[in-house]
């Protein structure tokens, strides 16, 4: 029998009139310690998380319903993406580094020092259509041994946002002034970064303008958080932002309005758009995974840049 809890999509501005989906929210798995960083594999059709305190990545088969372990040892995963050529990019909280898992399952180390000092714990992760890869670096996976491995931080505290192009090798400084820089996405044309700084009182969003040398500019706050903290966020194919929160996932009109929520019975970290149609949402929450067919589209990004 299938695991369900009833969809409670929460209105509070028209706007959010016709963003629904399933009457029922399906629950994947539980039993996780604490679950993060979805990850959808359209080619393959399964979803990858990370359970971070267990030290292991999961895997659903959306065509069998199974789960099974994806990785043992990983590094105490946290966020993960998928790259324009499919493969799995992951934030190693306890190994303090990024990696890119290639198609034949080998480990690729693409960040782990920066300017001579090690990174704090990555965070969370997304890629750009040029092929950059860019990751938020707070302190949580060296602040104990529960998400990670008890240590000090090398950049005197200091938590940064990070560019890095892996055809080059080049890794810059983006965003300095965050508290604890944590989930993060582009808009659809990838002229916009939006990232959560969740430790600040309140917690909030804050989008910038991408320049075409890659830097951030006119850095604003978009949104901030009434219930708890925001986490992870997505955006979808009208430019509204969706973004993790302890009651479930606040959905913001682009000019930054609440416009509705959807309540969820665990505290929501992260979530994602999958399916064909990119109208399958997947939502990682306290110890489970939820999952609903939604009447909007997750945004449609660009292919990779080519040469």
């Amino acid at each position: 029998m299938v695991d369900t809890v009833p969809a409670e999509f929460h209105l509070l501005d028209e706007r959010f009139r016709n963003c629904d989906g399933d009457f029922v929210v399906e629950r994947l798995h539980t039993g996780a310690r604490k679950t993060e960083g979805p990850a959808y594999f359209p080619a393959g059709r399964y979803l990858v998380w990370s359970d971070i305190p267990n030290d292991r990545l999961l895997r659903w088969d959306e065509t069998t319903g199974a789960v099974g372990v994806y990785r043992h040892g990983s590094g105490y995963a946290n966020g993960n993406t998928v790259d324009r050529q499919g493969r799995l990019v992951t934030c190693e909280q306890g190994n303090r580094r990024v990696t890119r898992t290639e198609h034949d399952g080998t480990v690729t180390v693409l960040a782990d020092h920066f300017d001579g000092k090690r990174l704090n714990s990555p965070n969370d992760v997304v890629v750009r259509a040029d092929g950059t890869i860019w990751f938020t670096d707070p302190s949580y996976g060296i602040q104990g041994d529960y998400e990670g491995n008890k240590g000090d931080s090398e950049f005197g505290g200091a938590c940064y946002v990070f560019r890095l192009d892996p055809a080059t090798g080049d890794m810059r400084i983006v965003a300095t002034d965050f508290c604890r820089p944590n989930g993060l996405a582009f808009s659809a044309d990838e002229q916009q970064l939006y990232i959560v700084d969740t430790r600040q009182d309140p917690s909030h969003i804050r989008v910038f303008d991408v320049l075409a040398d890659g830097t951030l500019d006119n850095g604003k706050i978009f949104a901030e958080c009434d219930f708890g903290r925001f986490d992870g966020l997505r955006l979808d194919d009208a430019g509204r932002v969706w973004v993790a929160a302890w009651d479930g996932v606040h959905c913001f009109d682009p000019d930054g309005t609440l416009i509705g929520k959807l309540l969820l019975p665990e505290p929501v970290a992260n979530l994602t758009f999958g399916g064909p149609k990119r109208n399958h949402l997947f939502i990682t929450a306290g110890a489970s995974v939820y999952t609903l067919r939604v009447t909007f589209n997750g945004a449609h990004y660009p292919a990779a840049a080519i040469g």
